[in-house]
């Protein structure tokens, strides 16, 4: 028996065919996912990322987002992945800048501190603190105030979050798009946090990720503007050594919080706050004229410093001048509260001083729809340069009417953001319209300045609309430039897609989708992007643009097919064609035949696979689109592959391979090679598939694509180990596993996993090869790959049968065959099949293994697989061997022998030379 396990050992070491073949058959798929290059968006039915994680924003931090979707479907070889790589997580300094402004709130403060002092001194958790009090009154101040006190004593970071809970025009941020970006913000890759159509579900299992992420930590959580307790609740940390301070206009009341409610100053606090801001001597001001004042604006911090800036931007005026004017503005708007009034009348003092430009600027700044702007936006919104925007921008911020941000932007606060819609409202109804229109014009002029650095090569680049020759865009300079800006701009910009959408302006959502759609692509979270695709495929209806419909329906397509929605993804995809024919679009309706052909492959309908993408290049053909032949031969050639029709495969795929290279796409060139590398592993050109595999890998070193590195890695592990190389090939995996780990590629996680369990298997560790290749088969499932689940499962029977679990093994067998012949994978039922025939041999039943063998013999040569062929002829000659005594089957090990020498696989040859001496 001993004999036998070895000599089991000794061809799984020379076996892999199924391994080889299921690699590329999945993992190939991922290069085709940016077909339609650049990144995926967010953007759900009827909220998206509405707010910013302020305190990233200020302290410049970007969050690094690279790697694929956890749940990320595999794609064709021809597709890229054009994202930048993931960024180290790093500790936050997040906090916004502490303003001199702050006025002793003693009291507040010493509450906050000993709390915090006696919590962490006794080792108890650290409790919730809730900061709330009416509009104006400081709260976000206080907040932020603390934080830098107390800053110290949570070396581990501190983050801030807007939520938006109160912000006029604004719904407040869910809390499962706030996790999003504090997973993000944390370091967490974009394609790591989990997506869904079940919103619970999705909150549920982005807020546990959010708990593990900060389990261990001593971290500060500033939450300002909520809205509800139902809306923070999910973002709290589990550990018990954050602090979390909430900040709102309402009183949220749970039991395990401390609740602090800030009020208006003191009356000689905020006296003492006017006089400093003022930058007038006390005694010059008059104090009962000074109290007067701070009485008219409530004691607000927030109205008492505009109200001081005011005087201190007039020399000329004295305190008296200011009491008066400010006593005949107050009942300007009417019907607020008294303190809203005077807040309001401080508004409109400040908005009366500008000059009538700079009024109107300001009036235009309240239709952004997005959160904060730099300059370019401002010019759109106030029909201006960009010179002239800068100007009025600093203006403003000297004014106290704007905040200012990191990286020359500029932020309205909620109130003023409230009152200079109200202005606008009072003029010209159109007015809000027509700026909304402006900015979406300024977005799509900017857009293709963007696109035009992260898109393929040969690819289309949706145009912007004729009257954009005048807008000023940024100056985006490379890929790197284009992709900072896409971050930066992404949450405003899909903001304006939802006021567009709500003012019925059509058109600019169908175009400001396209437009986005190549950045979309890939930055996720996917179940976003589903929604803005949708929103922009009903908007097309609405004005009967089937075009604009067809494009939008294609790219939900896409989207649906990276998150392994294939019956989603199959109908939009089927849906768009249908809109493309309706008014002959034929490159549209190739691009889609081309992604259906996509979603056919990964779920193994390789007839309506082929079918598709020999449709979609007839139709490129005509076009003279050659970058879309190019896709759809190496789609076809991966589809043949599928069907172990090599010498098709190798034909479509070099002819795909030659387009690249003609193009300069070196994406497309590394895919084509690495799959090509695949089918002559298959085909027993060992040196020809490591080659093959060895260019590409260097491609995609050049090109800082980690996810297809791996890949490479993963397949050139295949060839090592078929070759002998076995910790060659281990290290080639391992590597693979943390590329994919890293990245959150759950997919090629899995194989690399599979792989090193296939190499525990051969070096006789049979026990951890079982754990691995179970592990392997349980992700495999999860993500509905059959392909993977039968390797696995094959490799398993393998393992099984090694530790004497025979009955295990061929349930495991039974199961992998049925599924691969369900797929139509020939050349992996006949690697199945021979190591069944191996089971069975050292089993002692060499009779029922001949007829497994028989079988695989007959596939392998069908297919002209000749790994298999071999295996199969030395499972012959060892059965007649072991039924009719030495000396019989000697012509059948003499013919595995002749293959295996002409494939390179010494040890299989050793093996057998021995038993015939």
């Amino acid at each position: 028996m001993r004999l036998r396990r070895g000599i089991a050992i000794a061809v799984i070491a020379g076996g892999g065919a199924v391994t080889t073949m299921l690699v590329g058959l999945v993992t190939n798929a991922v290069s085709n996912e940016s077909r339609w290059p650049g990144w995926l968006g967010w953007l759900q039915e009827h909220a998206w990322f509405s707010f910013v994680v302020l305190g990233v924003a200020m302290a410049g931090l970007t969050a690094l987002l690279a790697g694929l979707s956890e749940t990320r479907p595999p794609t064709p070889a021809n597709q890229p992945e054009d994202g930048a790589g993931p960024g180290a997580a790093q500790v936050l300094r997040s906090l916004p800048r502490d303003t001199s402004a702050f006025t002793d709130r003693a009291a507040e403060l010493e509450r906050l501190m000993g709390s915090v002092r006696a919590s962490q001194e006794r080792g108890e958790g650290l409790r919730v603190h809730v900061i709330d009090g009416m509009p104006g009154v400081g709260k976000t101040t206080f907040a932020v105030h603390a934080g830098h006190l107390l800053s110290e004593r949570f070396p581990d970071g501190q983050l801030f979050v807007n939520l938006n809970g109160h912000t006029p025009g604004r719904t407040p941020v869910q809390a499962g798009e706030a996790l999003a970006s504090l997973l993000a913000a944390a370091g967490v890759p974009t394609q790591q946090i989990p997506v869904g159509d079940d919103v619970g579900a999705v909150t549920e299992a982005r807020a546990a990720m959010w708990r593990s992420r900060l389990a261990d930590k001593r971290a500060l959580l500033i939450l300002d503007n909520a809205a509800s307790y139902r809306q923070l609740e999910p973002l709290l940390p589990g550990g018990s050594g954050c602090l979390v301070l909430v900040t709102s206009r309402k009183r949220l009341v749970a039991n395990e919080e401390v609740v602090m409610s800030v009020d208006a100053l003191p009356p000689d606090h905020a006296v003492d706050l006017f006089v400093r801001l003022s930058g007038r001597p006390a005694d010059a001001l008059g104090r009962d004229v000074v109290e007067e004042l701070v009485r008219l604006c409530g004691c607000l911090p927030l109205a008492v410093s505009l109200l001081a800036a005011r005087l201190r931007h007039h020399p000329s005026w004295t305190a008296e001048d200011l009491r008066g004017r400010l006593v005949a503005a107050r009942d300007r708007l009417g019907e607020l509260r008294a303190g809203e009034r005077a807040v309001t009348a401080t508004f409109d003092l400040s908005y009366r001083d500008l000059a009538p430009e700079r009024q109107r600027f300001f009036r235009q700044l309240g239709s952004f729809p997005g959160t904060d702007l730099d300059p370019h936006v401002g010019a759109a919104l106030g029909e201006v340069s960009v010179v002239a925007a800068r100007r009025h921008l600093e203006a403003l911020y000297d004014d106290h009417l704007i905040d200012e941000q990191p990286g020359s932007r500029y932020r309205l606060h909620d109130l003023l953001r409230d009152y200079a819609r109200g202005l606008a409202a009072e003029g010209d109804s159109m007015d809000h319209v027509q700026a909304v229109q402006r900015v979406c014009t300024y977005y799509l002029a900017a857009l293709v300045v963007a696109n035009g650095h992260i898109v393929r090569s040969g690819a289309a680049v949706p145009p912007a609309p004729d009257d954009t020759s005048r807008v000023e865009t940024p100056v985006l300079e490379s890929r790197a430039d284009a992709l900072s800006w896409l971050e930066t701009e992404r949450a405003d910009i899909l903001a304006c897609v939802r006021r567009a959408n709500g003012l019925a302006l059509h058109d600019l959502v169908v175009r400001l989708a396209a437009a986005m759609a190549p950045f979309l692509r890939q930055a996720g979270p996917w179940d976003q992007a589903v929604g803005l695709h949708r929103t922009a495929a009903e908007a097309a209806r609405h004005t009967g643009d089937q075009r604009g419909r067809g494009d939008a329906l294609a790219e939900l397509g896409v989207v649906r097919r990276f998150m392994a929605a294939y019956p989603q993804a199959i109908e939009a995809l089927n849906d768009a064609v249908t809109a493309y024919e309706a008014v002959d679009d034929r490159r549209g309706k190739a691009d889609a035949l081309n992604q259906l052909g996509i979603v056919w492959y990964l779920t193994a309908d390789n007839e309506d696979a082929a079918r598709a993408q020999t449709e979609a290049l007839a139709l490129y053909r005509e076009l003279g689109y050659r970058l879309g032949q190019a896709n759809a031969l190496a789609d076809l050639g991966m589809t043949h592959r599928q069907m172990s029709r090599f010498e098709a495969a190798v034909e479509a795929q070099s002819e795909a391979l030659a387009i690249y290279r003609e193009l300069g796409d070196q994406y497309g060139e590394a895919n084509s090679l690495r799959d090509l590398g695949v089918v002559h592993c298959l085909m027993g050109a060992y040196d020809l598939a490591t080659r093959h595999h060895q260019e590409a890998f260097d491609i995609y070193l050049e090109l800082d694509d980690r996810v297809h590195q791996a890949y490479a890695l993963n397949e050139l592990g295949v060839v090592r180990r078929l070759t002998g190389d076995i910790e060659g090939a281990r290290t080639a995996h391992s590597q693979a596993l943390t590329h994919f780990t890293e990245l959150g590629e759950r997919f090629g996680r899995a194989t690399s996993v599979r792989h090193l369990g296939v190499v525990e298997c051969v070096t006789g560790d049979a026990a951890e090869a079982i754990r691995l290749l179970e592990e392997a088969l349980g992700s495999y499932r999860e993500l509905g790959s059959r392909g993977g689940e039968a390797a696995s499962l094959s490799e398993l029977g393998v393992a099984r049968g090694i530790v004497g679990e025979r009955d295990g093994a061929i349930d495991a067998f039974q199961r992998g065959l049925e599924i691969l012949r369900g797929l139509g994978d020939r050349c992996g039922e006949a690697e199945t099949l021979n190591h069944w025939g191996m089971l069975l041999l050292t089993s002692d039943e060499p009779t029922a293994a001949r007829r497994y063998f028989g079988q695989a013999l007959t596939l392998a040569r069908d297919i002209r697989c000749p790994l298999e062929e071999a295996r199969a002829l030395e499972g012959i000659g060892r059965c007649d061997w072991t039924v009719d005594g030495p000396g019989h089957g000697v012509d059948s090990l003499r013919a595995a022998v002749t293959v295996y020498r002409r494939l390179g696989v010494s040890a299989s040859v050793d093996d057998i030379e021995r038993l015939l001496v």
